[in-house]
């Protein structure tokens, strides 16, 4: 631990840390294959695991969740085929996730098969290192980078970058294992605010400074559930080169060394900024880089709605094209993947990119090539043009993984859409996010409609049920949504949401 100020009482989390740092496991894997799960100690097994992005999952005892770091959402076709590998092993108990964070999650897997497949990954370039807890999660960029017509700033170098100096190049990083909580990072090439830039700790939107152009920078962004608050400006634009690695160093340096420890639900970095102004935290961070920084300019230029990337679209490179394909609340299963990374080599240039809506493309597909790729059996599952709210659906893991959500949300998310574009004319979009518990994984937050996961009272008995927000808007002028109605039981919620859409969307029925 480098530099952290502790409270006088550490909690529970704190203290833990301050016993053994959680990138230590990193060391121990091979000893926690050969002692099995169950005697694995249970800070060790709950806790310090997920700095090196293994988690013990309490509904699913023994299946364990591996989280990918993914910069910028990119991914090889021999990778691609790794985690199909990887989760074909464990049968009907290994699937995938696309993350809201345009990473992958590896479900199912096993305790004592971790050494081999971090051995694996190291062989095809993939890191899991510092990807839970008290970390910096998985850096978000533009997933038209490099390849957008209309890009501004190309992003790839800039977040791969910045994951190196956070993780030593994939090795791990004590400089930055114990912040005092998670901490999300964003760099943002395009118009039209792809990566979401408003729920992050550190957000880069692009904007011109006296004729170069750069990135503003936001900062303090972020969700819990306790409080939800937008990023703020930071006051300071810098240009697209080492800059952007230094700032975050810088940022996350201070927050590291000052920020709250004492109080979990008080402990993301926009409570330090509130506590002590933006004028201290700019004039920290400026100390720590070692210079003054320059002012931010009166506007950005996320001057687009935001887009979803579905369907088929030529790039800036002459004959070449991109194609969007919607995977159904961000679920993959092994055949999936297999056959992603097959069409990526197939019929483009070994790519695959992901995006926070849990959406996947295939770039660099010449003109020639397109028409075979559209013929492929795959995209009858991941259509290029599904009906309005499936095609703007996220949602979080639910319950059937994950111990905090309070509801079961991918498939009945899924079902529900179905349903409703099935009884519904809808003329526009509705963007409809799910999640199962306050943490807000699914960022009900910036939806049209949002969905919270609560228990309710319904004829005297408990039943999952949902709070819901309305009001979330991305792209330009971003802003979160508001919670307008507590505990409707799910039983009743597609009567409300039937009349929602019928009173505020402009739907009809069929």
């Amino acid at each position: 631990m480098v530099g952290t100020a502790k409270p006088s009482k550490l909690n529970k989390f704190e203290q833990f840390k301050a016993d053994k740092d959680g990138l230590a496991v990193k060391d121990e894997l091979e000893k926690f294959a050969q002692l099995g799960w169950e005697a694995v100690e249970k800070n060790d097994l709950e806790h310090r695991l997920k700095w090196v992005g293994v988690f013990y999952r309490p509904v699913t005892p023994g299946k364990f969740m591996v989280r990918m770091r993914t910069p910028n959402g990119i991914v090889t076709s021999e990778q691609m085929r790794l985690y199909a590998e990887i989760v074909q092993r464990y049968g009907e108990d290994g699937s995938a996730d696309i993350t809201t964070r345009q990473n992958i999650q590896l479900r199912g897997v096993r305790l004592e098969d971790i050494p081999e497949i971090f051995n694996r990954f190291e062989q095809v370039g993939l890191t899991s290192v510092q990807s839970g807890m008290d970390n910096v999660r998985n850096i978000t960029g533009s997933p038209m980078a490099g390849i957008d017509a209309d890009e501004l700033i190309d992003t790839r170098e800039l977040v791969q970058k910045v994951q190196d100096m956070i993780t030593n190049e994939g090795k791990g990083n004590y400089d930055f294992t114990n912040l005092p909580r998670k901490f999300n990072i964003a760099i943002e090439g395009g118009r039209d605010n792809s990566v979401h830039a408003e729920i992050n700790d550190i957000a880069f939107v692009p904007a011109y400074k006296d004729g170069e152009l750069g990135f503003n920078v936001l900062v303090g962004g972020f969700f819990s559930a306790k409080r939800v608050a937008a990023a703020v400006p930071l006051g300071v634009w810098v240009p697209p080169n080492e800059d952007v690695v230094k700032i975050c160093r810088a940022i996350l340096t201070v927050y590291r060394d000052r920020g709250l420890r004492a109080n979990r639900q008080k402990s993301r970095m926009m409570w330090l900024i509130d506590e002590w102004g933006m004028d201290k935290f700019r004039s920290a961070v400026e100390q720590q880089m070692g210079k003054s920084l320059a002012t931010a300019t009166e506007e950005d230029l996320i001057d687009w709605e935001k887009r979803d990337h579905l369907g088929t679209f030529a790039q800036k490179q002459p004959g070449l094209n991109y194609v969007g394909m919607h995977v159904p609340a961000g679920r993959l299963w092994s055949q999936d993947m297999f056959d992603l990374a097959r069409m990526a080599e197939v019929y483009g240039s070994g790519e695959i990119r992901l995006t926070v809506e849990q959406n996947a493309l295939v770039p660099n597909i010449p003109d020639e090539n397109l028409d075979a790729f559209l013929a492929e059996p795959l995209l009858e599952k991941f259509t290029l043009s599904p009906k309005p709210l499936e095609r703007s659906l996220v949602s979080c893991t639910g319950a059937q993984f994950c111990n905090f959500a309070l509801v079961e949300t991918k498939q009945r998310a899924l079902a529900l859409a179905r349903e409703l574009d099935a009884e519904l004319e809808i003329p526009n979009k509705v963007r409809i996010h799910w999640t199962g518990c306050p943490n807000s994984c699914g960022q009900p937050q910036v939806a049209d409609i949002g969905l919270m996961g609560t228990k309710v009272r319904k004829d005297g008995k408990t039943v999952e049920g949902v709070d819901v927000f309305m009001g979330g808007k991305v792209g330009k002028e971003a802003k979160l949504g508001d919670r307008v109605q507590k505990g409707i039981a799910c039983d009743d919620l597609k009567s409300t949401l039937k009349d929602i859409l019928l009173e505020q969307f402009d739907a009809k029925p069929l």
